[in-house]
């Protein structure tokens, strides 16, 4: 089976806010090291709307180089101002992301055919390859697999999408009605429990925020389900399973997930923009706890 786990990665801050990027240096080659496919800075894992236009601008070059092509970088560019997308995604294409993830403009929220006309409008406006970040959560916009296949028909370069939805048949949904026009189109799960689904539907994987704290273990998941070894598979679905809890833990996982990996070893602060930058002590024990119960 074809499938990949790509790293939507923390960003790691000084005490006083600014970017650390000897942190994020480590934080590249403890991932890379660990065996995943690739790595999305600037996700909602990287915390990126408090960041601004200027300084994600300069952690991208910074990630692109540092990487230097041994995994494959797409790059977050969103934001709710249309030129800034555009600015920055082409920057990012020129410095050799793969592409660019967006997700449509949040707060107000949108209809189908202002999401059609935002990718529609992006697709022309951006020298690369585009992945939609369907996030109704976050966004209030939930794509529907209609416009979805509209606007891969209609654009070659918009490349695929990661679909962060509760309802697994949303995404089998979408693959079934974009496979049938476009064989290379990519649809990645954005909850970790949703890979083996999304793959046997015919998908391209999971982009799981999971992967920046036991790396190795979605490393092993993606070998095995390449060699359909369906025992180990399963083995490790009933880890993940477990280990979805983390999520539920507190509304924004970018400091817990930050505190778990310096617990195991990783030498970075743990800095977490304002106000989601404190933990219930209970809470962090009851996740400590589980993360330990999968350390290899």
């Amino acid at each position: 089976m074809k499938c990949k786990i790509l790293t939507p990665s923390i960003t790691v801050f000084n005490e006083n806010g600014s970017i650390d990027y000897e942190g994020n240096r480590k934080v590249i080659e403890f991932l890379i090291e660990n065996g995943v496919d690739g790595i999305i800075p600037l996700g909602s894992s990287g915390e990126f709307p408090d960041i601004s236009y200027e300084d994600r601008k300069n952690f991208l070059e910074f990630y692109i180089k540092e990487i230097d092509g041994r995994v494959e970088v797409i790059a977050g560019t969103s934001s709710i101002n249309y030129d800034e997308v555009v600015e920055l995604s082409n920057f990012a294409i020129e410095c050799g992301a793969r592409g660019v993830m967006i997700i449509p403009p949040y707060y107000f929220a949108i209809s189908q055919e202002q999401a059609y006309r935002y990718y529609d409008r992006l697709a022309k406006d951006i020298s690369g390859d585009i992945y939609i970040y369907n996030y109704p959560a976050r966004s209030g916009f939930d794509i529907e697999p209609q416009t979805l296949v509209r606007l891969a028909k209609n654009h070659r370069n918009i490349k695929g999408m990661k679909d962060s939805t509760t309802s697994i048949e949303h995404t089998k949904n979408c693959i079934y009605a974009v496979k049938e026009y476009r064989d290379d189109f990519e649809v990645y799960s954005g909850f970790d429990n949703h890979f083996i689904p999304n793959v046997m539907a015919g998908g391209s994987g999971c982009i799981a925020a999971i992967s920046n704290i036991l790396p190795e273990i979605w490393a092993e998941w993606i070998k095995v389900t390449r060699e359909e070894n369906f025992s180990e598979i399963t083995r490790i679905q009933l880890e993940i399973d477990d280990l979805m809890q983390l999520y539920g833990i507190d509304s924004n996982f970018s400091l817990l997930y930050k505190k778990l990996m310096k617990e195991r070893g990783l030498s970075i602060e743990t800095t977490t923009l304002f106000p989601f930058d404190l933990i219930d002590d209970e809470k962090y024990a009851k996740a400590v706890k589980i993360f330990k119960n999968h350390l290899r």
